[in-house]
């Protein structure tokens, strides 16, 4: 005997209560994540600090973090939690404040903790593209490395001693890699 369970929207999913741990939805379904450890609080507050300041210089858009929502895909609904990104002011006005993010932002940072599987991150990777999104950022605190993906070009990953030049919106972007490590 089987159990018919029908799949949750992204807007049922904004309403749900907070279940006081990270969840994303994924194909209408809610999945429990584990609380990001202590490094990836870490790695992502600096990302975010290093992209807030050179938005904020150049007034691109805004920048945010902690999990935020972006709804990556359509019946059935997914709506991923993105460690930071940057969506410019043209797309969503300064003042704007949507539940969540329905179109692609310019920039993902995506930040692998020890528990994620390569599989799981690339899988995630992929959605980002397939939105529209023009750069995706994974960094590996294991390794001090960045997994950079673009549309339709190959991978290109950063060592601690490169630099991080964005691409796009964020052109001009230009950051040693191992800061974000730091």
């Amino acid at each position: 005997m089987s159990v018919a369970t029908s799949l949750v929207t992204a807007a049922e999913f904004a309403q749900m209560p907070d279940p006081g741990h990270p969840q994303e939805l994924v194909r209408g379904v809610v999945v429990n994540m584990l609380p990001p450890r202590f490094r990836h609080g870490k790695v992502c507050g600096r990302i975010t600090t290093l992209l807030t300041v050179y938005a904020d210089q150049h007034q691109l858009g805004h920048v945010l973090g902690n999990d935020s929502g972006v709804v990556t895909e359509h019946k059935p609904d997914t709506v991923r939690g993105a460690d930071v990104f940057l969506v410019s002011y043209a797309k969503v006005p300064a003042n704007a404040d949507p539940d969540y993010l329905t179109i692609a932002p310019d920039a993902v940072f995506e930040v692998r903790s020890p528990s994620d599987r390569w599989r799981d991150v690339l899988a995630k990777v992929a959605e980002y593209l397939h939105l529209g999104v023009p750069a995706v950022y994974v960094l590996d605190p294991d390794t001090s490395r960045i997994h950079c993906y673009f549309q339709d070009q190959p991978e290109e990953i950063l060592n601690a001693t490169d630099e991080l030049v964005g691409i796009g919106l964020l052109s001009g972007f230009r950051v040693p890699v191992a800061k974000f490590f730091e």
